[in-house]
């Protein structure tokens, strides 16, 4: 997609974080952005960021925002999510499915957060760009951004769920763009295996230091050249590490940025994991 000038884009998780960074360099290049998460300026969230900020930032970049607050654990509000945004805009270009949760623990997670964490991340995706495709068929095409991460290809210290999550998105990936291409609709993954101080990453791993992750900012960029390529660049799982080096984008803004490749495979074998770091921010929380 090589204009985005008045083009119409919904992200998700777009209180903060990688979301909220997307949405505003949506708006930078010329979209029109929905923004769809639970934290409000009435209700907010224990992690900062509101939907209401990131519009304000729409706004101030000259393009139309909207906020949708929506819990993406109840399939109706995934629906209504995105016919708001086609109702309200007349039209929808652009999908990203960034929003995510976890909960730490493996085999012994309760099966109540088990269950969450894959309604939102992988049920809630793919109910979203289903009902996205007949809005997008009637204005010729789209593009569907699915963001992964590196917890998808190895195992990470009491991230089990999570990664089985992100192991789906990418699957589901593949399957829906290769029976959306005859409607012209791209679907993409942007994994993020490069570490990235987003609220939510933060809030997870409060003893890790974070004086050398990436600002939220550089993933963004990454997922908005995925949204700008033709609609034959479609199934694609893109490394944020590899795209990179690959394509001179998303330039470092961290001292030290890692030199190591990480993995673009599913690992295979007994994996040497060392603990992440990761806790529980809010303990009690669920789904925040």
């Amino acid at each position: 997609m090589d204009d985005l000038d008045g083009r119409v884009a919904l992200v998700t998780g777009a209180s903060r974080g990688v979301g909220a960074a997307t949405a505003v360099a949506l708006a930078q290049a010329g979209c029109h952005v929905a923004c769809a998460a639970r934290s409000t300026r009435i209700e907010p969230r224990r992690t900062p960021g509101t939907l209401d900020e990131t519009v304000a930032a729409i706004e101030q970049a000259g393009r139309r925002g909207l906020a949708i607050p929506t819990n993406l654990a109840v399939d109706a509000q995934v629906e209504a999510m995105v016919d708001r945004a086609v109702e309200h805009f007349g039209r929808l270009d652009i999908l990203v499915n960034n929003a995510a949760i976890t909960f730490v623990g493996g085999l012994d997670i309760p099966l109540s957060r088990y269950d969450l964490i894959m309604q939102v991340n992988l049920r809630a995706p793919m109910i979203a760009l289903r009902q996205a495709v007949p809005a997008m068929g009637a204005t010729g095409g789209g593009v569907v951004i699915n963001v992964s991460s590196v917890a998808a290809m190895y195992p990470h210290s009491s991230l089990m769920a999570y990664g089985i999550s992100k192991i789906g998105l990418e699957r589901l990936t593949v399957d829906a763009a290769l029976q959306l291409a005859p409607s012209n609709i791209a679907v993409n993954c942007f994994r993020i295996d490069v570490a990235v101080a987003s609220e939510g990453f933060v809030a997870n791993t409060p003893g890790v230091d974070h004086s050398n992750w990436e600002p939220s900012a550089v993933a963004a960029e990454g997922i908005v050249w995925m949204v700008r390529q033709p609609p034959s660049y479609s199934g694609r799982r893109e490394s944020m590490f590899a795209l990179r080096r690959r394509e001179g984008i998303m330039a470092p803004r961290v001292p030290d940025p890692p030199t190591t490749a990480p993995p673009v495979e599913l690992h295979q074998g007994l994996a040497d994991v060392p603990d992440a770091g990761f806790a529980e921010p809010y303990p009690d929380d669920e789904g925040g």
